[in-house]
């Protein structure tokens, strides 16, 4: 995006990529189609320690002008849940797009940086395939999730280099663990799919919740997993927007032979209502269940909390948290305060997207922002 934005304005433009092929995480994006962004976006979608960051970005290329790039190039789509637009062909039309925008630049593939290094006004990188020497230098190398696919902290090496701050960085978009015992607990539902809302802190989000054999996944963990930090406490209510006391004591007088598996299996997957009736020692009919039990299995169904052991770490993050500190950065521009004629765009950039084309839309806009301007 930066390259072609730069491109249409006249200026020469290499692209050093450490991967034998551009764009592998559009490549493995959204199944293979390419979640490339989403149509509700806003800048109140990204965490950042300065949240009004992103605004200048977005305010002069949004979704709305990429979607309008993915028609020029003809390529066709879908809208999904929550406004998430994918490709319905391979999400290599998304990566051939940008290259065709681009063309004019030079790309090298497979290219390692040994050194960089600025003196006076040019940028020198030190390549195994060359040197080469620029008035600018953009970073555009994300962040260390997902490194099976090439992911490094290389921009945070840079950015140290030159003397900046660097919010720490973390997994973000990431599944929960959960400790050994809960583990346990929760033996047989690996592959369990549930709706529900998840709440840490002041955050919630409903969507998908998904029992795995390391812990708790699905999209609606992945979005909370952003908010949560080490220690904390996350909040499950697995009825969003309904009253399990007021469905099981209604259930209790209107059919009260009925038995309380019964009801709970009307209610979630057989496998998940087994586990509430053992957790909460709730067996029989429900004219037998005392209503305290009932408001105690009611509690658990509304409020359940569970504290995570941790996350599955970069290995599966779909995204890194942290990273450059916006304050070291124009909002404008990208460009470093600092250091006129370096700048930071996308993931490697203290700005994090929610689920769902979020941060693909970041990319875009931020790379733009630089382009405009290098």
């Amino acid at each position: 995006m930066c390259a072609g934005t730069a491109v249409k304005r006249g200026r020469r433009v290499l692209i050093i990529e450490r991967s034998k092929k551009p764009a592998e995480k559009i490549r493995i994006s959204g199944g293979g189609r390419c979640n490339f962004t989403n149509i509700f976006a806003t800048p109140n979608n990204f965490l950042s320690n300065n949240q009004k960051f992103p605004i200048s970005a977005f305010k002069r290329y949004d979704q709305h002008d990429f979607i309008q790039l993915v028609e020029k190039h003809a390529i066709d789509y879908e809208q999904r849940d929550h406004g998430q637009l994918f490709c319905l062909g391979p999400a290599q039309q998304i990566t051939d797009m940008l290259l065709s925008e681009a063309q004019g630049a030079k790309l090298l593939t497979h290219t390692s940086v040994a050194e960089l290094q600025k003196i006076d006004d040019t940028f020198t990188v030190k390549t195994n395939k060359g040197v080469f020497t620029a008035p600018s230098l953009v970073i555009a190398t994300g962040g260390p999730s997902i490194p099976k696919m090439g992911a490094t902290g290389f921009a945070y090496k840079i950015a140290e280099q030159f003397g900046l701050n660097i919010i720490p960085p973390r997994a973000g978009l990431v599944p929960l663990t959960l400790d050994e015992n809960t583990l346990k607990s929760m033996d047989g539902l690996p592959g369990v799919a549930i709706d529900a809302r998840v709440a840490c802190g002041k955050k919630s989000f409903t969507e998908a919740l998904l029992f795995t054999h390391r812990g708790l996944s699905g999209p609606v963990i992945l979005q909370i997993s952003s908010y949560w930090h080490q220690g904390q406490t996350i909040t499950i209510d697995l009825l969003p927007n309904q009253n399990a006391g007021e469905i099981l004591l209604g259930a209790k007088k209107d059919t009260p032979k009925k038995d309380l598996h019964s009801v709970l299996s009307s209610l979630f997957p057989k496998r998940f209502a087994a586990k509430l009736c053992l957790w909460t020692d709730c067996h029989g009919r429900l004219g037998e269940t005392s209503d305290k039990k009932i408001k105690s299995l009611a509690q658990h169904i509304n409020a359940w909390t569970i504290t995570p052991s941790g996350t599955e770490g970069y290995r599966t993050a779909e995204v890194t948290l942290g990273g450059i500190d916006t304050k070291e950065l124009s909002s404008k521009t990208m460009e470093v305060k600092s250091t006129p004629g370096l700048y930071f765009i996308g993931e490697a950039v203290d700005v994090t997207g929610h689920l769902g084309g979020f941060n693909f839309g970041w990319a875009w806009s931020s790379g733009h922002a630089a382009g405009e301007v290098v």
